[in-house]
């Protein structure tokens, strides 16, 4: 439910009296600029002092603040595609004064949520979805009799470049009688600048003999009304009266239109502004003055800064490239986010950006593996879901050799549930012949990488968290691929534990807790491709009483069941216990919380084990141990 704004420092000005949407309604015209410098102000405090979305945010001001003055929100509905555009919607909506726990446990939703307002209508955070959306509310509407109840979707030219809203586009031009009113947010980014023929059609759009944005009904023909949409702007997105005169226009046709608005990312924040690699997009805690995150203590300067992830894969995907000639890299407009700039800033002509489209992306891709190149598509995990047919379809049944490698693996922390990796393995594990692989540690992700580009016979998967690396984690030994990492010693070895990716050192931590408090010998093992089951892992397993895995995908069908179906397949009568995460929607919070949250943490499963291993002691009082010596 909204609340109203009680904090004390927020009642000077205009921000502090907007309690609802109903409240920028009655301001005069002529104080309108004042609410919106004072929004802005607003978000560049808040945000670079907790992180989050920024340069999305200060674009959005004046064209959140027109519409909620032209449309009566929740009556009229309000569809932001993509939810970092709603920064200043939720202020709108009565919830400045819990913006300082946004995206903290049990705050604020770094993007809309429903649960949060009766003003967000939708809260999935995946582009290019709101014109669906529209179009079916559009229907549900008209089914309803309820013609007097605008529908209103907002949505930026990068997420235009989605597919699904080209297919949205066709049902709703296709229903003049069904009005939709698309608000087209172009300022030419999205997390970089838009690519394609699209953002060159509405370059030429914004200066269409005109030296000026307009606002008003356009007869020219463009893409929009070639397909039967009425068209008016393009409008400058800055001046809330030129925007809701655009907007009352659009009403008043009352049939499918597109208002199109230019808008600054960043705006009034000129380090935005200026931005080119728009690092500013969404930000941790930085130093508003020079958009740097604050100096660290003194004592801790002299330490190089931990290498993320992202980056890693990033180098080490150039040293490849250079010796290989035959690696290109795609993605779907998350160059700079997967680490892909690296490549394109050395090798541009082997680099494809489709915007956002993961699925051409992958059939892409499967183009061009069919024309002798091996592709590596980098994506965030969760937006992989999305191509699940196509690399079943288009990829894995014509066996072509196409590296995933996505980014955001597990959970990830403040962006939410929309934003966690964590049902890929379970997606992915059903394809034939798809190979998946976790590194552990930075050295693992190289090897791992390397492995997967030599594979011509099938796709294969690398998944990596949104962290930094942290210290390597060397093996014991390596047996047939999987690599031992830790084994009791001078005791018998009862509980095998299987580590996934970067579960591996709360494993090793939680064993040596089991060897020190409880005397209960355990061995751990990263098996490194995880899908399909190594056999040797298998054989492993029968050795022991217990085997417990870990992995930081949900445990329905993640690779816990794997290995437990495989032994089941072998006649393994070893009971497997499988730690994961639970298939629910997971809110936000700091990564190592929810992991914590979750039972993923060294105490979770060193926890999860004694349960496992107690339990197992009441079913078999003879409790044969066995012993294991230490690989060759």
């Amino acid at each position: 439910m909204d609340v109203p704004c009680t904090d004390p420092a927020l009642g000077r000005g205009l921000l502090g009296r907007v309690s609802g949407p109903a409240d920028p309604r009655m301001l005069p015209a002529d104080r309108l600029g004042e609410l919106a410098g004072e929004i802005r102000g607003f978000l560049i405090e808040k945000v670079c002092a907790a992180g989050g979305h920024l340069g999305s945010g200060l674009g959005m001001v004046e064209l959140t603040i027109a519409p909620h003055r032209v449309f009566d929100s929740p009556r009229d509905a309000l569809l932001f595609d993509i939810g970092h555009q709603g920064y200043v919607h939720k202020l709108l909506t009565g919830r400045q004064e819990r913006f300082a726990t946004l995206r903290q446990a049990g705050g604020l939703s770094g993007y809309l949520c429903r649960a949060e307002s009766a003003h967000d209508v939708i809260e999935n955070s995946h582009a290019s979805t709101a014109l669906s959306y529209a179009d079916g509310l559009a229907k549900a509407r008209a089914l309803a009799g309820e013609t007097d109840r605008a529908v209103v979707a907002v949505i930026g030219d990068g997420a235009m470049t989605g597919g699904m809203v080209w297919e949205a586009l066709d049902n709703i031009a296709a229903a003049p009688h069904r009005p939709v009113i698309i608000v087209l947010n172009d300022n030419g980014r999205s997390y970089a600048p838009t690519t394609g023929a699209l953002a060159a059609h509405l370059a030429r759009q914004h200066h269409n003999g005109e030296s000026a944005p307009r606002a008003g009904p356009v007869s020219a023909q463009n893409v929009f009304t070639s397909l039967g949409l009425a068209y008016v702007g393009p409008v400058d997105g800055h001046d809330i009266p030129a925007t809701e005169r655009a907007l009352h226009q659009g009403r008043a046709l009352a049939r499918p239109v597109v208002v199109h608005v230019l808008t600054v990312k960043g705006k009034g924040f000129p380090l935005a502004e200026e931005d080119e690699a728009d690092c500013f997009h969404a930000v941790g805690v930085i130093d508003p003055a020079t958009g740097r995150p604050p100096a660290p203590p003194r004592r801790h300067r002299k330490r190089p800064a931990p290498r993320t992830w992202t980056g890693i894969f990033g180098s080490e995907l150039l040293a490849l490239a250079r010796r290989r000639p035959d690696l290109v890299a795609v993605t779907a407009s998350m160059l700079r986010p997967t680490g892909l700039h690296v490549m394109a800033e050395v090798l541009p002509e082997r680099v494809f950006d489709v915007g956002i489209a993961e699925q051409h992306a992958v059939v892409s891709a499967a183009g061009l593996a069919t024309g002798g190149y091996h592709p590596v598509v980098a994506l965030y995990s969760t937006f992989l879901n999305r191509a699940l047919d196509q690399v079943l379809m288009d990829v894995a049944l014509h066996r072509l050799p196409v590296t995933f490698v996505l980014d955001r693996a597990g959970v990830t922390g403040p962006d939410g549930p929309s934003h966690h990796g964590m049902w890929d393995i379970s997606v992915l594990g059903i394809v034939p012949g798809m190979r998946i692989a976790a590194p552990r540690d930075a050295a693992r992700l190289r090897e791992l990488l390397r492995e997967a580009v030599t594979v011509t016979d099938g796709p294969t998967c690398l998944r990596i968290p949104k962290a930094t690396t942290g210290h390597d984690i060397r093996y014991l030994a390596r047996m047939d691929g999987v690599d031992i990492l830790h084994l009791s010693t001078g005791r018998s070895l009862d509980v095998l534990l299987v580590a996934a990716g970067t579960t591996a050192a709360d494993a090793v931590e939680a064993a040596r807790a089991l060897e020190r408090e409880e005397g209960i010998g355990s061995t751990v093992v990263d098996p490194r491709w995880l899908i399909p089951v190594n056999p040797a892992l298998t054989r492993l397993a029968a050795r022991y009483r217990l085997v417990v895995t870990v992995e930081d995908n949900i445990r329905t069908a993640g690779f816990g069941t794997h290995l437990a179906q495989a032994c089941t397949d072998q006649g393994i009568t070893t009971p497997v216990h499988n730690l994961g995460l639970p298939q629910a929607f997971i809110p936000h919070g700091t990564r190592n919380s929810l992991l914590a949250d979750t039972g993923l943490d060294a105490g979770g499963i060193t926890a999860a084990v004694l349960a496992a291993h107690h339990q197992l002691l009441r079913c078999a009082p003879i409790f044969r141990t066995t012993s294991m010596r230490r690989p060759e």
